[in-house]
């Protein structure tokens, strides 16, 4: 792989960035995202290379590596970003009680702790998570070192019920009106928009919420404009290709574009990352209040409304076949209103989120998307490249503990299958399912194997999206009839916050 950059141009791009002068302007360093296997469509493989199918992956570049440091106190100090962060998990709260009772927050003896922005936050995301159930999940975050906790499915949870607020609210709105906070969960490895009012009941939603000190100037750009279609951002350091794709692409065809690409004296041009792509989102812009894509006006994009593939796999799913997307559009779902039979596209997560799509396939066998809010199926989505930061050419050995093998969980109550078991990848099929997004976990009791027949038979006769209710042991549960488990029965998922 190092035949596509000389060692004489290694060395010079080391030396420039360990001089104090680069040091400097790097206020916004970005964290790697771990990921260090290689995955073609559906598989593991071995990492390819240059000039073969999926050269270019996460793992074929080995970023600002991730490190901690245990203060001892209850604090967690990120030695590559110089962050501090909160160590214990806490409990939930409303977004309000997230920002107001950080003043009040004294852990470490420290007394200026706030709420994360949403860069911040995912600055702290690990892609070498994974997704099963309570006993066979990864959580997309070091437990090392930070404190985490599932969904307490005892009391009702879904194992994913655990997403972290951040202090960056969307400057629109989502599903048709609903005032709206960014978040990220780290059980299933996603940046959502989460609505500060639970629409169907009206009550305060209530999300995990770690608290951060330090490098207020974190996650902030400084972008210049190199007159050659390139674009510099001084505080990550990264070069990035002032135009898009032009056209939308699968992902193995998104890594070859990059790979193949020539533009400013540069040949060393990339797919980015998840982090590297997510550092140019500008929250402060939405194709609704802005009326653009959420990026500074320095770039170029060519439709407003565009999600952008990422060289991440996403091991969302018993085999690797999804890789992350950024939306710089709304994140759209196709979904039923309460006061209306008729299904409808709109913004489910905001513009900024984090999600994934298959890498291969067709987009029509997706009509009204995919999951509980009818997650937006693409497939062929728009390509930014970017070079430079502290990415140096990596091919790391294949894993020996992953093994392909079909997931053996069956719907966990109308919850999505997910991730690697122990021993490795397991196969996912291709078709629709409408569980919940993602697992995990685990502080409630043991994993259903099937949705409840009250659940079936509460939307017998309906249609995918039309409101239900059936009884449990805890009470009356309301929610949307989708299609769940391996067999795509149509079921009543109860609504929680997704």
């Amino acid at each position: 792989m190092l035949n596509k950059i000389s060692l004489s141009g290694l060395f010079l791009a080391l030396f420039i960035i360990s001089s104090p002068a680069f040091a400097q302007d790097q206020t916004y360093t970005i964290v790697d995202t771990g990921q260090k296997a290689c995955f073609d469509n559906t598989n593991l493989m071995d990492c390819p290379d240059t000039g073969q199918s999926f050269f270019g992956q996460d793992a074929q570049y080995k970023g600002n590596q991730p490190a901690y440091r245990d203060n001892a106190d209850g604090t967690i100090t990120d030695l590559v970003t110089g962050l501090m962060w909160v160590k214990a998990r806490g409990s939930k709260v409303t977004w309000n009680s997230a920002l107001a009772d950080a003043k009040d927050c004294t852990i470490g003896g420290f007394s200026d702790w706030r709420a994360p922005t949403i860069k911040e936050l995912y600055s702290l995301i690990d892609f070498n998570g994974w997704l099963l159930n309570a006993k066979g999940a990864k959580p997309f975050i070091n437990t090392k070192f930070f404190d985490y906790k599932y969904g307490n499915t005892n009391a009702g949870e879904r194992d994913i019920d655990c997403q972290d607020w951040s202090a960056t609210k969307y400057v629109s709105k989502t599903m048709n009106g609903n005032p709206t906070v960014f978040g990220v969960n780290f059980a299933d490895g996603r940046i959502k928009g989460y609505a500060i009012t639970k629409p169907r009941n009206r009550q305060k939603n209530k999300l995990y919420i770690r608290y951060v000190r330090g490098n207020t100037n974190y996650g902030q750009n400084k972008f210049v404009d190199n007159g050659d279609k390139t674009v510099t951002d001084q505080a990550t350091t990264l070069i990035w290709h002032k135009d898009d794709s032009g056209r939308t692409l699968n992902w193995e065809d998104s890594l070859s574009y990059c790979e193949n690409l020539t533009l400013a004296g540069r040949s060393d041009w990339r797919l980015p990352n998840a982090k590297e792509l997510q550092s140019i989102v500008d929250y402060s812009r939405s194709p609704a209040t802005t009326n653009s894509a959420a990026i500074d006006p320095i770039f170029n994009v060519s439709d407003k409304e565009s999600y952008y593939w990422t060289s991440t796999t996403h091991l969302d799913g018993p085999r690797p076949k999804n890789a992350v997307y950024i939306t710089f559009g709304r994140a759209k779902g196709y979904m039923k209103s309460p006061r209306s039979s008729q299904g409808q596209w709109m913004d489910v997560h905001g513009a900024g989120a984090q999600r994934s799509d298959p890498k291969s396939g067709d987009p029509s066998k997706f009509p009204n998307g995919h999951g509980p809010q009818g997650d937006d199926i693409r497939i062929y989505n728009y390509v930014r490249c970017v070079s430079g930061g502290k990415a140096i050419p990596d091919s790391p050995p294949t894993p020996t503990n992953f093994k392909a093998s079909k997931s053996q969980r069956g719907s966990n109550s109308m919850q999505r299958q997910g991730g690697m078991n122990g021993k490795g990848n397991s196969q996912m099929n291709g078709q629709r399912r409408g569980q919940n997004q993602g697992q995990g976990g685990g502080q409630g009791g043991g994993m259903r194997q099937g949705p409840p027949p009250e659940a079936l038979n509460a939307c017998s006769g309906k249609s995918q999206g039309d409101n239900c209710s059936f009884t449990t042991p805890r009470g009356t549960m309301n929610g949307n009839c989708l299609q769940i488990g391996q067999d795509n029965q149509m079921g009543c998922v109860p609504e929680r916050t997704r």
